[in-house]
């Protein structure tokens, strides 16, 4: 019988440490650090990389497809209104209160608990557990630096707080800058080529254009514009204005199609920042999927952003907290939330099959 409650423990032990521990996105050494040395105090091996962390299963073999358990370490900036100190873990309630506590700390320490267990045992799976970096920044030193020195993946375990559903798609995400350039003269005389008014007509269509194909789980293509900026005086006709549309997009399109299409339509010029964040979706009758859902797991579509958009191979993100409760103040978790997440990780993979 499983002793879920020293598993608990020591993940909660875990935890509030890592709290204590500043990690700010690309600042996490001190935290990776701390992370390595308490896993392989444990007895087990680890590889690194920068700030990412990870360790493989002891019984890996080259003829079993290979799962991966991956969670984050970095956090957002604490933002205004903590009531709490965001380092110093605090109890009460049943609460555990921190900054990362939430997104992503009790996935974390669930998924290296539920790795301890399982790679302790003979599994049709190689498993790595797999901590990384910059990924609330969607840095190119997280999780995309690491994937190319592991072995290859078959399936991954995406930890982020869904309250332990299945998300089985996740939209993407573009961001585009866009530029109209016009002409400047005196704001009392008919002179000049306002460039504001140029953008309008583009803005609108931001505001109401709808892709025609539409996703069951993760609904349209969304398209917000959300920054401008023009002018340099009341009385000077802006010669430059910039606007920036934020895009999530469903499984249907990807970034460069989304981009090629949206460059027909508007007349400013677009750049986009990066075309790597794409949707992503896993197949509904996978065999991880059809385990939740014997469970009771109710499998959804996720409109954040996560280190799935970097995974090339099937994932599914999955983990304990609530999504609304990350980056905010007094961020908290629930023990009980993390005592599941544990025995709910080893029941959804113990014997499972993926290949």
């Amino acid at each position: 019988m499983i002793d879920i409650g020293y598993y608990t423990s020591e993940a909660l032990t875990l935890l509030q440490t890592l709290i204590r521990i500043p990690s700010i996105s690309r600042e996490e050494e001190q935290a990776a650090d701390f992370l390595q040395n308490y896993i392989e105090e444990t007895g087990i091996m680890t590889g690194r990389s920068g700030n990412n962390i990870w360790c493989i299963s002891p019984m890996f073999d080259t003829r079993k497809p290979t799962l991966l358990l991956n969670s984050h370490i970095d956090t957002v900036k604490p933002v205004n209104g903590w009531r709490k100190h965001p380092f110093t873990p605090k109890s009460e309630n049943g609460k555990l209160y921190g900054l990362g506590s939430n997104d992503a700390g009790a996935s974390v320490v669930s998924l290296f608990q539920a790795y301890r267990y399982l790679s302790s045992t003979e599994q049709n799976y190689n498993l790595i557990f797999l901590a990384s970096c910059e990924e609330e920044v969607s840095g190119k030193n997280g999780i995309e630096s690491v994937l190319p020195q592991l072995p290859p993946i078959a399936l991954g375990i995406v930890g982020e707080p869904t309250e332990m559903q299945p998300a089985i798609a996740e939209k993407g995400l573009m961001v585009l800058d866009v530029t109209a350039h016009g002409k400047a003269g005196h704001a009392a005389r008919n002179e000049g080529d306002n460039a504001i008014y140029k953008v309008m007509k583009d803005i609108e269509w931001f505001r109401t254009y709808r892709f025609p194909e539409e996703s069951s789980l993760l609904g349209p293509v969304k398209m917000s514009v959300t920054q401008i900026n023009a002018g340099t005086q009341h009385n000077v006709i802006p010669d430059l204005c910039t606007f920036v549309v934020d895009i999530r997009s469903n499984e249907f399109y990807s970034n460069e199609e989304l981009f090629q299409a949206i460059s027909q339509q508007i007349s400013s010029e677009a750049k986009a920042r990066s075309f790597r964040l794409n949707s992503s979706r896993i197949d509904i009758h996978h065999p991880f999927v059809q385990r939740a859902i014997s469970l009771g797991k109710v499998p959804f579509g996720s409109p954040t952003l996560s280190d799935q958009a970097l995974m090339k191979f099937p994932s599914v993100k999955i983990g304990p907290g609530k999504s609304s409760r990350s980056h905010t103040a007094d961020e908290y978790i629930l023990v009980s939330e993390i005592e599941d997440a544990i025995a709910t990780y080893i029941q959804l993979l113990d014997g499972l099959r993926i290949s």
